[in-house]
């Protein structure tokens, strides 16, 4: 990881897979991740820890058992820690994370196809 400034911008323009993350950085026990985002993931929650979501590109809209929120660029949502959600992208989204070390980004589903654990940036 860099000990200069990063261009999160250039940083998502070098992957071009959807729903795997990059973590680009580490801040005390957290990861901070970008990941490019397309199509509906799956219903999932995190019962011990919040999830951060900032669109750098796109809309994403994260939806909630009880309503959607819709995020543009420059745009931050945090679901709270045991919230059920289901991430849906109609077009490409950049989007940074910031998560425990260890997360699993499925939380508690049994979706194994998108259990995927986050790479180093290159």
């Amino acid at each position: 990881m860099s000990s200069g400034a990063l261009n999160l911008q250039h940083l998502l323009s070098k992957f071009s897979d959807h729903w795997s993350q990059r973590t680009i950085g580490t801040l005390n026990d957290y990861e901070i991740k970008l990941a490019k985002l397309l199509g509906e993931f799956v219903w999932h929650s995190h019962p011990e820890t919040d999830e951060m979501f900032l669109v750098l590109s796109g809309t994403l809209n994260i939806q909630l058992r009880d309503r959607d929120v819709i995020l543009n660029p420059g745009e931050v949502f945090v679901v709270p820690k045991g919230v059920e959600h289901c991430p849906k992208a109609d077009e490409e989204v950049g989007v940074m994370l910031l998560e425990p070390k260890g997360v699993v980004n499925t939380g508690e589903s049994v979706r194994s196809n998108l259990t995927i654990a986050p790479k180093p940036m290159e």
